[in-house]
C-alpha cells in the first residue's frame, strides 16, 4: 500500500439489496478519491430495497448506478484488485467466498438485516436508520485508520474490532 493508491473495498451481503449497498454508497460519499467502494451478494435479489434508496437520498448520498449484483463479478478476470472485503451480514460471513483478486484483508462487520423486519413502514424506516448509522460509524472509524502505518496483522485486528462496535 502506498500514499497515492486508491483502495478498493467490497461490501458483501447475501441479497445485496440493503446493507451492503448502503455501505458502498456511504463509503464512496465519505472517502473521496482515497477509496472506491463496491458491493455484491452471494445470492443477489436483483433490486435495491426502496427503504435503502429512500434513506440514502434523504442523506444526500448518490444512488445512481447502484444495483444488486453477484459477487462473481468481483472474482472474474478483469475485476478490480480488492484491498478490503467486509461481510455485513452473518449468512454471507459463513459462506465460502470466491478467491478475490489482490489478496484483500477481510473482516466481518455484521449488521442486523433491516429488510427482514416485519412491521409498519415507520418500523422499517427505523430499522434501516439503525443499520445505516452503524455502518456509517464503522466506515468513519475505518477511514480514520492509519492504513500505511499498520502491518497486515495489526490492520486485520483493527478491522475486526471495528466490526464489534
Amino acid at each position: 500500500m502506498n500514499d497515492a493508491q486508491t483502495f478498493n473495498v467490497l461490501f458483501l451481503c447475501t441479497g445485496n439489496s440493503a446493507r451492503s449497498v448502503m455501505a458502498e454508497a456511504m463509503m464512496n460519499a465519505m472517502a473521496g478519491s482515497r477509496f472506491k467502494a463496491f458491493s455484491a451478494g452471494s445470492h443477489p435479489t436483483g433490486s435495491i430495497n426502496p427503504f435503502a434508496l429512500e434513506l440514502l437520498r434523504k442523506n444526500r448520498i448518490a444512488t445512481e448506478g447502484l444495483r444488486s449484483k453477484s459477487w462473481d463479478e468481483f472474482a472474474a478476470a478483469g475485476a478490480p484488485a480488492l484491498h478490503f472485503v467486509f461481510t455485513v451480514c452473518d449468512s454471507a460471513a459463513g459462506e465460502v467466498c470466491p478467491l478475490w483478486p489482490g489478496q484483500p484483508i477481510t473482516a466481518h462487520w455484521g449488521v442486523e438485516d433491516p429488510a427482514a423486519l416485519q412491521g409498519s413502514d415507520d418500523d422499517k424506516r427505523r430499522a434501516f436508520f439503525k443499520a445505516y448509522s452503524l455502518l456509517q460509524n464503522r466506515i468513519q472509524l475505518f477511514l480514520n485508520l492509519p492504513l500505511l502505518k499498520l502491518d497486515r496483522v495489526a490492520l486485520k485486528r483493527r478491522l475486526e474490532e471495528i466490526g464489534k462496535r
